[in-house]
Parts: C-alpha cells; sequence; structure tokens
C-alpha cells in the first residue's frame, strides 16, 4: 500500500510526498518548478526536478509533527502508532504554522 500525501507551500501545491516500500520520496510539481517566484520547501528540498528518496521519513516533514503531550493526544485521537511517520504528517500537518500544509490524497477504486 502506498500513501500519498500534497505538499502545499503557501496553498500552491509544490510536490508529493509518497511512502513506498523502500521509505519515502518527496517531489516537487512541474508546474511549481516552472513559476519563477516558487521557492524550496526547506533548505534540504533544494528546487529540482528529480525526485528525493529516503529510507526514512525527511526530516524536514518529521520536524512537523507534534511532540510530547500534544503528540500523545494525537495518538490517542486518531489511534495512530508514533511510528507511522506518514500517517502521523497526513493527519497533523494540514495547518501548520508557517508556510507549508500537507494533505492526504484519497484512493479512487
Amino acid at each position: 500500500m502506498m500513501r500519498r500525501a500534497r505538499v502545499l507551500w503557501c496553498d500552491t501545491l509544490a510536490g508529493v510526498l509518497s511512502e513506498t516500500d523502500e521509505g519515502y520520496v518527496f517531489q516537487y510539481d512541474d508546474k511549481y518548478l516552472t513559476d519563477t517566484s516558487s521557492q524550496a520547501i526547506s533548505l534540504t528540498l533544494p528546487l529540482r526536478k528529480e525526485p528525493f528518496t529516503s529510507s526514512t521519513m525527511f526530516s524536514f516533514f518529521d520536524g512537523l509533527i507534534p511532540e510530547g503531550w500534544l503528540l500523545n493526544i494525537v495518538q490517542e485521537t486518531w489511534k495512530l502508532d508514533q511510528h507511522d511517520r506518514m500517517g502521523l504528517v497526513m493527519t497533523c500537518c494540514q495547518d501548520c504554522i508557517g508556510a507549508v500544509s500537507i494533505f492526504a490524497e484519497v484512493e479512487n477504486d
């Protein structure tokens, strides 16, 4: 099962974060890359056409996940495992502080 999430920068689609059997992939959207006003979502994820890959959740996205008592509330409310980093990102990061928002893509049957 591959899960995907849209990554928005100031309400504009910047790219897609995917969870694969090998780990995680982030790829900027082609339209976002052609816009001269576009900015990288993170210094660790500079603008480029090639996808970024990692065996673990990218530190930028992992850093958006709540910690401490707030993480405990999230886990209890949505019945998520603290090790399910993709599930936590898709659930908790729709309204982050800052310019980035993340929304789970719904699979069509």
